[in-house]
């Protein structure tokens, strides 16, 4: 499969664009997990104003 055929495929079929909306969806939701994590690590003081304790992202090895 040559190059032109390959982006002719994903932006000019609904299968092809599907895909690219699903990789770029999951790529976004991936570095927003990594990024989140990273956040809570550098400020990991700020946890003890959360009044229920319940977070997406909780850690039981505290």
């Amino acid at each position: 499969m040559d190059i032109a055929g390959f982006f002719g495929w994903l932006f000019g079929t609904r299968t092809g664009v599907l895909c690219l909306l699903g990789v770029g969806l999951g790529g976004f939701l991936i570095a927003a997990i990594v990024l989140e994590r990273k956040t809570r690590e550098e400020y990991d003081q700020c946890d003890e104003d959360d009044e229920d304790g319940w977070s997406f992202f909780d850690n039981d090895n505290k």
